[in-house]
């Protein structure tokens, strides 16, 4: 083989190297400076900051606005929500015109004192802000004693007025970030097909301190950390909790009827966000996001959670849950499955559906402790268990009202009963109907008939002797029962709306649960890294909150911008529509393509 040409001549073999990169900052465009700080002027976060700033004692000092836009720049190109990086960006990688709209003055970027002075201004405002929405602020320097450090922790859980007036603050603040990315969705009707289904999920957030230490009686920097301890985990994870919502969608029953198209017709975006303590409001923190979202006019479908969300009381959880429209699907603990209870009127509580008292006993108890692996991977013997539950189970006679009331039906009674109940034609002189005639080719009717339908199983000595009417269960008595919110007391967190491991909770839960975790890993392992506690190294619960939330906020942008690539459409740039104040005028230009879509 003869050697190339090239490769005998030292020097071009030496042009010929990769060389590395340049250790020049990059340049970022003004059209993406504009795209990211008119977003952060539609989600309405600057206003409330500045109400809350306004009157304070001091000089203003460097604007919130450029340092959150400095955040969101650096979010985007350095994958981190530090204010060592935020500082960069705003030192070295804007242009003139982009530092002019930002109102940063002119610094020697060369001068190691004026880079210092600047960063300082930056952390300046930074603790303005968390100062103003911190309930108690503290010494974050330092480790405190205990007792000082519980009495700091318990402003985040009293009802002080003042207190509760910064947390709410805080919260919505955050909340503002992350919907300014929903109703961005709306706007580009990337939601039109989607029938409300929402998961939810509490994921840890480390920190980045070490946990107190009991012996010295020292309390951890984030006073308000505690350990995160994830499902099946026995080592418990130091940080904060944070409760995700994400859009998802159910499987088809019947599998999707256009093969080889997208199931999911909408983005899988974030659609809320709280962080708080590991182990507190777990069920009010859900309930709090989901309330945000009912101002957009989204239609309430199904709710997913998983078992710690199920075990929340449940006036906590699964009664306001209902009041907002939405349809359970839950998952069960070990202890927790099988026959849960009964109501006054005699039904059952199976699996969270309410069944006939008669139901045969080796039926309703299928699942009763039965561990999750046995749950998981059904066997024949146990889909065949659960398959013969459904005719038991009471009949939906009329949905659920403003109130959540609902109305069940005996599945003995209707024009279409479910099973043959020889207790129900008695009470109700049923008994002696006329046989009829059925078509044979006719599977409808076939199916329809008699003989077609289970037995309920009634003890040989009721049917030779009935017992009076007024001794059997109420529901046998007068078939319709009237369900009110948390009418079956504290069982009541059980119930759901689709029978327990059948296909339609399969279709509802699976690839819920899955849009959670897919959000959960994406959170934590493309680009925006939530879990890493190097990239948000700000201290204290409200710097934390904050950053988590522009976190999640440029989290969404990179799945809109993934979901226009994946789906090849175009978005529509409404960057001019009615911003507030502000002299930016890249915000009514037509920004370039580069990058994620403009807002």
């Amino acid at each position: 083989m003869t050697v190339p040409r090239s490769w005998r001549d030292s020097k071009k073999i030496r042009n010929c190297r990769p060389r590395p990169a340049t250790d020049a900052p990059s340049a970022i465009p003004d059209s993406k400076v504009g795209q990211l700080d008119t977003l952060l002027h539609h989600s309405g976060v600057l206003g409330l900051i500045d109400a809350e700033l306004a009157g304070r004692p001091g000089p203003d000092g460097l604007p919130v606005r450029t340092v959150l836009v400095g955040l969101m720049l650096s979010l985007h190109y350095h994958q981190s929500a530090t204010l060592a990086d935020a500082c960069r960006v705003l030192l070295d990688e804007l242009t003139p015109t982009a530092r002019k709209w930002l109102h940063l003055a002119s610094t020697d970027r060369h001068d190691p004192h004026a880079r210092i002075a600047f960063s300082r201004r930056v952390y300046r405002a930074y603790d303005r802000l968390t100062t103003a929405v911190d309930p108690h602020r503290c010494d974050r320097r330092r480790r405190l004693p205990t007792d000082e450090a519980a009495t700091h922790a318990a402003a985040w859980e009293d009802e002080d007025a003042g207190h509760l007036r910064r947390r709410r603050l805080l919260q919505e603040i955050s909340d503002r970030l992350i919907l300014v990315t929903v109703r961005l969705a709306r706007k580009r009707g990337l939601f039109k097909g989607w029938k409300g289904d929402i998961g939810v999920d509490t994921t840890p957030l480390p920190a980045w301190h070490h946990p107190p230490r009991p012996r010295k009686a020292l309390a951890s920097v984030e006073v308000t950390a505690g350990w995160h301890y994830c499902a099946g985990a026995t080592e418990g994870i130091f940080g904060h909790s944070a409760t995700l919502l994400v859009a998802g969608s159910r499987r088809h029953p019947a599998g999707h009827p256009r093969a080889g198209q997208r199931v999911s017709e909408h983005p899988q975006l974030a659609l809320g966000l709280v962080v708080d303590t590991p182990g507190k409001r777990i069920g009010p923190n859900a309930i709090h996001a989901l309330k945000t979202l009912t101002p957009l006019g989204f239609p309430a479908g199904i709710l997913a959670v998983d078992r710690a969300y199920t075990d929340q009381i449940t006036a906590h959880f699964a009664e306001p849950a209902r009041r907002l429209g939405y349809q359970l699907v839950l998952d069960y603990k070990q202890e927790h499955r099988g026959v849960q209870g009964s109501t006054s009127s005699g039904a059952l509580l199976v699996d969270g559906s309410l069944a006939c008292p008669a139901m045969p006993t080796r039926v309703a108890h299928a699942t009763t402790s039965l561990d999750d692996d046995a749950v998981r991977t059904m066997d024949d013997q146990l889909a065949k268990l659960i398959a013969q539950r459904g005719p038991f189970f009471l009949k939906l006679k009329q949905a659920a009202d403003a109130r959540g009331t609902i109305r069940l039906q005996c599945p003995a009674a209707g024009p279409s009963p479910a099973v043959n109940c020889p207790r129900f034609h008695h009470v109700h002189g049923t008994a002696n109907a006329r046989p009829r005639t059925v078509d044979l080719t006719n599977l409808r009717a076939t199916a329809a008939h008699a003989a077609a339908k289970p037995t309920v199983p009634i003890a040989t000595a009721e049917r030779l002797h009935p017992p009076p009417s007024g001794e059997l269960p109420r529901i046998c008595q007068k078939p319709t029962l009237t369900l009110h919110p948390g009418g079956l007391g504290q069982r009541d967190k059980f119930r759901q709306d689709f029978p327990y491991l059948g296909p339609a909770w399969h279709d509802a839960y699976k690839p819920i649960r899955a849009n959670n975790e897919g959000l959960n890993g994406r959170a934590k392992g493309h680009r925006i890294d939530i879990g890493d506690p190097k990239k948000r190294l700000a201290h204290g619960r409200a710097a934390q909150t904050i950053l988590v939330a522009l976190m999640i906020c440029t989290l969404n942008l990179q799945i809109l911008h993934d979901w226009h690539l994946t789906t090849g459409t175009t978005p529509t740039p409404e960057t001019a529509s009615s911003a507030p104040d502000n002299d930016n005028p890249a915000m009514t230009a037509t920004p370039a393509s580069t990058g994620i879509p403009p807002p």
